[in-house]
C-alpha cells in the first residue's frame, strides 16, 4: 500500500530515476562485497559507487582495473549489472513481472514508455519481450563466435575460460559498456581483425536503437513470409542514415588527422581498422585497441563531438542522440534555404520535436561545459584530458586519456553525475525539473526582437 501511494505521489519520470538510483546503490553494495574481489583487494566505497554508476549507465569509465579487482563471480555480477543498465531496468523488470504473474498496469506502462523513450503506450509489454529476446540472442551469437575463436586460436587453454571471456566481451560490446576483463581493453587485439569486427558489429547493433532493429526484423519477416514491401518509419530512416553517416565521417576524419601522426608508417589495413574502430567505439562503445592519449588534438576534439552526439534514442547508449543532432542540422539547412518547414524523406518534422532538439542540445552542452570548467578548477590535469573525460562520461562512452583513477572525490562525483544523466537522457532529466503544463488564460501582444 505504501509503495502504491508513493508511486502515485511521484511522477513516472521520478519513478524511473528512483529505480536507477536504487539499482545503482544495490550494485554498489554488491560490488563492494569482498567475496567478489580478488585476494587482498580493498575496494573503497567511493570506487565501488563509481564502478556501479559506470556499469548501470553502461559507460565503462573505471577507477580500478576490472580484471585485477574482481574475481570470476564479481565479473559475472558486473555482467548482470551491465544487462540491467544496457537493455533497461524496466525491460528486464517487465520480464520478471510476467514470470511472477503480475499484471502490467497503466502506471507501469507509463514507466516503460519513458524508459524506452516511446511516444505511445500501446504494445509496450510485447515490445519489451521482443527487445529482451532479441538482445539475448544477439549476445549468445556474439558469445559463441568470440568464445569459439578464442578456443580455436588457443588464446585460452580451456573451453570454459574461452567462453567465459567470450560471454563478458559480447555483453560489454552489445551493451556498449566498455568494460573488459583482459586488463587492457582490446589492445592485445589491435591486429586481430576478426575480434575487432565482431565487437564493432555488436557495438553498432546495440547503439543503433531497439526500434530500428525491430523494424529490420519486421522487414525481413514480411519480405520472406508475406512477400510484400515494408515501409520503414521516418524515425528508422533518419536515425539509421545519421548513425552510419557519422561512422563514415568519423573514420575519414581520423584518417585525415592521423595520417602523419599515429597512422604514419601503418599499412592500409591497419589504418583502416584503427580509423573505423575508433569511429565506431566513440558512438558509445568505449572499447579501445590503442591508447587514445597519443592522438592529436584535432582527433581528440572530433572524437569528443562524436561522443557528445552519442547513440540513437531507445538504445543502450547516451549523448544527445542521433535524431537530436540530425534535426538541428536539418533545421539550420532549412533556415539557410529560406524554408520554414523542416523536411526529410518526404516528411515534415513536427515543430515540437524541433523545439525539443534545440533544448536538449543547449542543456546538454551547458551541463558538460559547466562540468569541464569545474573539473579544470579542481583537478590538475591538462584541459584536453578533462574535456575528453567529460564528453566521454556524458556520452556514456567510457574512453579516457587515463585520468579517471586519479580524480579527486569531487571530480569522481561530477563524472558520476554526467554518466547518470547521460544514461537517463536529457529529456528525462528536464522532466524532473519541469512543472506541470498549464494553459495561459491570456496572451500579451507579440513583438519581434533582433536575433543574431
Amino acid at each position: 500500500m505504501k509503495k502504491l501511494k508513493m508511486s502515485r505521489r511521484l511522477t513516472p519520470v521520478q519513478m524511473i530515476v528512483l529505480y536507477y538510483v536504487l539499482a545503482t546503490l544495490l550494485s554498489t553494495f554488491l560490488l563492494w562485497l569482498p567475496i567478489f574481489h580478488q585476494p587482498h583487494v580493498n575496494l573503497s566505497f567511493i570506487d565501488a559507487l563509481f564502478t556501479a554508476t559506470s556499469a548501470i549507465s553502461v559507460t565503462g569509465l573505471g577507477v580500478v582495473s576490472t580484471a585485477d579487482t574482481f574475481n570470476v563471480a564479481g565479473t559475472l555480477v558486473l555482467a548482470v549489472i551491465l544487462q540491467f543498465g544496457g537493455i533497461g531496468i524496466l525491460t528486464l523488470g517487465t520480464f520478471i513481472w510476467i514470470v511472477l504473474g503480475r499484471k502490467i498496469g497503466l502506471e507501469e506502462r507509463k514507466w516503460i514508455a519513458i524508459d524506452q523513450n516511446r511516444l505511445s503506450m500501446s504494445g509496450l509489454v510485447a515490445l519489451m519481450q521482443r527487445i529482451l529476446y532479441m538482445s539475448l540472442v544477439i549476445e549468445a551469437i556474439g558469445t559463441l563466435l568470440l568464445g569459439s575463436y578464442f578456443l580455436y586460436t588457443n588464446r585460452f587453454p580451456t573451453w570454459y575460460e574461452a567462453y567465459y571471456y567470450g560471454l563478458f566481451t559480447a555483453i560489454s560490446a552489445y551493451t556498449n559498456a566498455g568494460f573488459d576483463i583482459f586488463g587492457n581493453s582490446l589492445y592485445s587485439f589491435a591486429h586481430d581483425y576478426f575480434v575487432q569486427t565482431i565487437n564493432m558489429l555488436l557495438m553498432i547493433v546495440g547503439s543503433v536503437g531497439f526500434p530500428v532493429l525491430l523494424e529490420v526484423r519486421e522487414y525481413l519477416y514480411q519480405k520472406k513470409h508475406l512477400k510484400k514491401n515494408y515501409r520503414f518509419s521516418l524515425y528508422a530512416k533518419l536515425t539509421s542514415f545519421t548513425f552510419f553517416a557519422l561512422i563514415v565521417i568519423g573514420a575519414l576524419l581520423f584518417l585525415l588527422f592521423e595520417k602523419n601522426a599515429f597512422l604514419a608508417g601503418k599499412t592500409w589495413h591497419e589504418s583502416l581498422f584503427y580509423s573505423l574502430f575508433n569511429s565506431v567505439t566513440t558512438r558509445n562503445g568505449g572499447l579501445a585497441t590503442m591508447d587514445v592519449g597519443v592522438l592529436t588534438v584535432p582527433t581528440l576534439l572530433m572524437m569528443s563531438i562524436l561522443m557528445f552526439i552519442g547513440a540513437s534514442p531507445s538504445s543502450v547508449g547516451g549523448g544527445i542522440r542521433t535524431t537530436t543532432f540530425a534535426v538541428i542540422v536539418l533545421t539550420i539547412l532549412a533556415f539557410v534555404r529560406g524554408k520554414k518547414e523542416v523536411k526529410i524523406f518526404h516528411r515534415e518534422i513536427h515543430p515540437e520535436d524541433i523545439f525539443k532538439s534545440f533544448v536538449v542540445f543547449f542543456v546538454a552542452m551547458s551541463l558538460v561545459m559547466i562540468s569541464v570548467i569545474t573539473l579544470a578548477a579542481i583537478e590538475p590535469f591538462p584541459l584536453m584530458a578533462i574535456i575528453f573525460e567529460a564528453f566521454s562520461a556524458f556520452g556514456t562512452t567510457g574512453l579516457s586519456m587515463g585520468i579517471t583513477p586519479d580524480l579527486s572525490i569531487a571530480g569522481k562525483c561530477i563524472i558520476m553525475g554526467l554518466m547518470f544523466i547521460g544514461r537517463i537522457g536529457i529529456i528525462s532529466f528536464l522532466f524532473l525539473l519541469k512543472k506541470e503544463e498549464t494553459k495561459d488564460v491570456y496572451h500579451y501582444p507579440k513583438e519581434r526582437i533582433m536575433i543574431g
